[in-house]
């Protein structure tokens, strides 16, 4: 078997840590998950313990009968600490970026895997999965806290970055902006005057404070305020499955990935 490609990361997880995400990818791709044949889902970078792919698979399972998922992962250690725990449809195997498994994957999460390398290695990265996906597939790549009260991931298909989604517990932030720490390793760089990522957050950090009087109401009312606020300015997403108000009222707000993008990203062209 050739080497796995990738760099062993610290395999930090914990129960629930990928929930939001699970959350989002069994609302807008449970229908591509039923419409395809033998749908298959990769967890890339499952880390220390197989808990959030066992998640995952239960989650997608709800939606999709029929999915299976496996678990890829690039320590051998950790790749038998999970196989005690596969069932019918789901499964652990040794591997990276190369995702070694018997058919093009319909969907790949790659969650926390990407955080320690440099912007056109992460660009490069998106590029080698992308290429892995059966036709129609997409990619969910993204980064969250330890506990995955906040998280930021991007939506990806065989083209490119589609969409970028903000996720949080209404108490785990003090302003949106505080989800900067989460964002994808193509953007964190970026958040910085001139570039689109810093005038978004900018933004709306700006509507989060002129929404401050719905606050009286709870954390969920200033968000939903502050939503409708910024999707006058920019390009949020206001309708089903991506956006409006029953995910803007699970602490998720959607933008497409071309409002935000770098004008000139490493290694890679806009899109």
């Amino acid at each position: 078997m050739a080497r796995p490609v990738g760099s062993i990361t610290r395999g930090t997880t914990a129960h629930n840590r990928l929930r939001r995400a699970d959350r989002w990818i069994a609302a807008v791709h449970g229908r591509l998950l039923r419409a395809a044949a033998r749908p298959l889902v990769v967890d890339l970078g499952y880390g220390a313990s197989h808990v959030t792919t066992l998640e995952l698979f239960t989650r997608l399972r709800r939606v999709a009968p029929d999915v299976e998922v496996v678990g890829v992962e690039i320590d051998p250690a950790r790749v038998a600490a999970a196989r005690p725990y596969e069932r019918a449809g789901l499964s652990f195997v040794l591997g990276g970026f190369e995702l070694p498994v018997a058919r093009p994957p319909v969907l790949v999460r790659a969650f926390n895997v990407l955080r320690q390398y440099g912007e056109a290695e992460a660009w490069h990265y998106w590029e080698v999965l992308r290429t892995g996906l059966a036709p129609g597939g997409v990619l969910v790549e993204g980064t969250c806290s330890e506990v995955g009260h906040r998280a930021v991931w991007v939506g990806l298909d065989t083209e490119g970055p589609r969409t970028l989604t903000f996720s949080a517990r209404f108490d785990a932030f003090e302003r949106p902006s505080d989800l900067a720490d989460r964002l994808p390793k193509t953007l964190i760089h970026r958040n910085v005057p001139g570039e689109r990522i810093h005038a978004f957050l900018r933004d709306w950090d700006h509507a989060w404070a002129v929404s401050a009087p719905y606050g009286s109401h709870g954390a969920r009312q200033r968000w939903l305020a502050a939503a409708e606020t910024l999707a006058a300015s920019w390009p949020v997403a206001r309708r089903p499955p991506l956006g409006g108000r029953a995910r803007w009222r699970l602490g998720e707000l959607t933008v497409p990935w071309q409002a935000v993008a770098p004008p000139h990203p490493a290694g890679s062209p806009a899109r």
